[in-house]
Formats: C-alpha cells, sequence, structure tokens
C-alpha cells in the first residue's frame, strides 16, 4: 500500500495505491474516486456480529462517527481510491508499528485492515472539553489516515504542552492530558478562550490551524433567523 497526500493543506487528497487483493477501511462519505477493479463492501464499524454492533453504536453516539465503514479491495491487480474529508483542510498518514495514537472526533479517514480502531471516552474530563475531545484509539501495525480543519502543525511534546481543545487532531498515547480552564469562569464563558488540553509526557501531538467549532458560530451568526 502506497499512500499520497496531494493538493494540501486547503484542499488535499489522500491517494492510495492497493496492490492485488490490498485492502483499506475508511470512514463512510469519504470515498472521491475508484478504480472499476476495486471492490467496495460496507459493514458496521470493527466488524459484524454484537461485537461489531456495538461498537459500531459507540462509534455513532459518543465519537460523532459513522455507524458504518467501508472496505475498499484491489480485486484483479493493483488498484487506486482516493479519499478526501468534509471539512477545508490538510490530510495526513501516519505509519503505526505496533503503537497506539488517540484520534478526536470526526478526524478519522481511514486506515488499513490490520489497524483496530476503539472508540475510548474520558469521561468528565472530555465531556467538558467539547464534542472534540471524544477520543479513537487506533492501534495496531499499519497505515492511519487523518483529516483536518485547516493546516496540520505537528508539535514535539517534552514535558508539558497547552493547546485549546478545538484544534487537536490527535496525539500518540504516550502523551497523557486533561481538560482545564484558563483564568476564572468569567474568562471561560465572556472571552472566548477557557477550556485547553495540558499534555504531559514526551510524544507527537498534532494539531490544526483553524478551529471547526468556531468556525461554524461565526458562520451561524451571519445567518439569517429562521422562519417560522
Amino acid at each position: 500500500m502506497q499512500i499520497n497526500v496531494e493538493y494540501g493543506p486547503t484542499y488535499a487528497l489522500a491517494i492510495v495505491q492497493l496492490g492485488q487483493n490490498e485492502t483499506i477501511k475508511a470512514e463512510s462519505g469519504a470515498l472521491v474516486s475508484m478504480d472499476a477493479n476495486v471492490k467496495m463492501e460496507t459493514s458496521a464499524s470493527q466488524g459484524g456480529g454484537v461485537k461489531g454492533f456495538l461498537k459500531g453504536l459507540a462509534r455513532k453516539f459518543l465519537a460523532g462517527e459513522s455507524f458504518f465503514q467501508n472496505t475498499f479491495t484491489a480485486m484483479d491487480g493493483p488498484g487506486t481510491v482516493t479519499f478526501a474529508p468534509t471539512l477545508v483542510g490538510d490530510i495526513m498518514h501516519h505509519s503505526l508499528t505496533g503503537g497506539d495514537m488517540m484520534i478526536t472526533s470526526s478526524s478519522y479517514v481511514a486506515s488499513s485492515p490490520s489497524i483496530t480502531v476503539d472508540t475510548k471516552w474520558g469521561g468528565a474530563r472530555t465531556f467538558f472539553g467539547g464534542e472534540g475531545l471524544f477520543m479513537m484509539k487506533a492501534s495496531g501495525t499499519g497505515e492511519v489516515i487523518c483529516n483536518a480543519f485547516g493546516a496540520i502543525h505537528p508539535v514535539q511534546v517534552a514535558g508539558k504542552f497547552i493547546v485549546d481543545t478545538g484544534h487537536i487532531v490527535a496525539f500518540e498515547s504516550a502523551l497523557t492530558f486533561k481538560v482545564k480552564r484558563v483564568g476564572g469562569w468569567f474568562s471561560t464563558f465572556f472571552s472566548g478562550e477557557g477550556l485547553v488540553c495540558e499534555f504531559t509526557g514526551n510524544g507527537t501531538l498534532w494539531m490544526q490551524s483553524r478551529n471547526p467549532a468556531e468556525f461554524g458560530r461565526l458562520l451561524g451568526s451571519m445567518l439569517p433567523p429562521r422562519q417560522g
């Protein structure tokens, strides 16, 4: 499998070259195009059966991801599949070699079939950090594709690092984190700032240069009020 990202950081497109019988699984709605010899199958997230059904429900109602995933397989020779996110922004691909990485809700695009993607909810600490901190844990050996709103900026954390919760894309699980307020409650509610994530440890953090929630609020304030 070979993955190339083109047209970033604004309108990024992930181009996946599959060898014969190679497979990649992707989030529902991520497909842009595929060769005629590539077969697509749709199933509940993380496989069938009761376990797969429950994991699909967790992805849907906790992480805000699709209940279903699509699997693409090159059947009669090599094939190409392309993916793109809904939001305008960049795409990154990261090779896991037996480790784990945490991906924020809506940032997961696709991964190798050898990668296990589970929904992990950190309880109140992530709940109060907003929807963007419902996490998905990717583990195993293989490729992971993530998207961002805006450009992706990697940071090598060594010790402590603080970032606004809405700008987190993914991070290595070697990093621990806690959600905290900057200043008092007055700052949280009236300054537009307040909830941040404090990371501790040594590992890579990937940030997005734009905050989709703040952008949505800006657009919402410009829309005319609903009639009726």
